[in-house]
């Protein structure tokens, strides 16, 4: 196997489904929501940037990405053990990442597209709910905290700032504008996959893992 790019917009599940390939496939997951929410953590001037511009759901600068993509694709631990998760996210970055996975003798094995109504995702965001202390995540919607389920006080339960209906409206646009063209970009490199993202997640990883052990054979 090879590198693996997930897309899908706001709230489809793409972390849950990346985590999940990350499990069994021994695979480091490249979230770029990730790496920027820990460069907001180091409370510098470039973290307080890059806040302002999630909270309001536009796309921050490319180059800030780029760079922080090839700190992981140059780690030869990850070498051709990578998922992204929400990268890359517009032509641009398509083409940064083409180069860098050239440069370093890499490919990407597939490219894989959760499809999800504009009405779910408002429900599977505005839901969301993050367990400050042992980092699980539920939905008040779908899947809330119980006794059953959660070890940890509901006082530790968060929504993260970003999570309000104006910036989802803001970040889904974003997408439809943005990235859906990127599917065609590896649609016609045969190397695009999409998949139902409205069933269970069980269901939804068992046709990526389908489609995963297929392009194996």
């Amino acid at each position: 196997m090879a590198n693996i790019v997930l897309f899908g917009p706001p709230g489809s599940g793409k972390g849950t489904q990346a985590n999940n390939l990350v499990n069994e496939f021994n695979l480091f997951k490249v979230s770029t929501g990730d790496l920027l929410r820990k460069e907001i953590k180091k409370k510098n001037l470039l973290g307080a940037k890059i806040k302002s511009i999630i909270d309001q759901g536009s796309l921050v600068q490319d180059d800030i990405i780029n760079e922080l993509i090839e700190n992981i694709l140059c780690n030869k631990s990850y070498f051709n053990r990578l998922i992204f998760d929400g990268y890359p996210r517009n032509l641009n970055q398509v083409k940064n990442l083409d180069t860098l996975i050239k440069k370093y003798n890499q490919s990407i094995f597939c490219v894989l597209s959760l499809k999800v109504k504009q009405d779910v995702i408002y429900k599977r965001i505005l839901g969301r709910e993050i367990c400050s202390k042992c980092g699980l995540i539920f939905n008040s919607f779908f899947n809330p905290a119980t006794k059953e389920n959660h070890d940890c006080d509901l006082k530790f339960l968060q929504k993260r700032s970003d999570d309000n209906e104006e910036t989802i409206r803001n970040r889904f646009q974003t997408y439809i504008v943005e990235t859906l063209p990127i599917l065609d970009y590896y649609q016609n490199q045969n190397l695009l996959y999409e998949i139902d993202g409205m069933r269970e997640i069980p269901i939804i990883y068992k046709e990526i893992r389908r489609i995963v052990h297929l392009l194996e054979t």
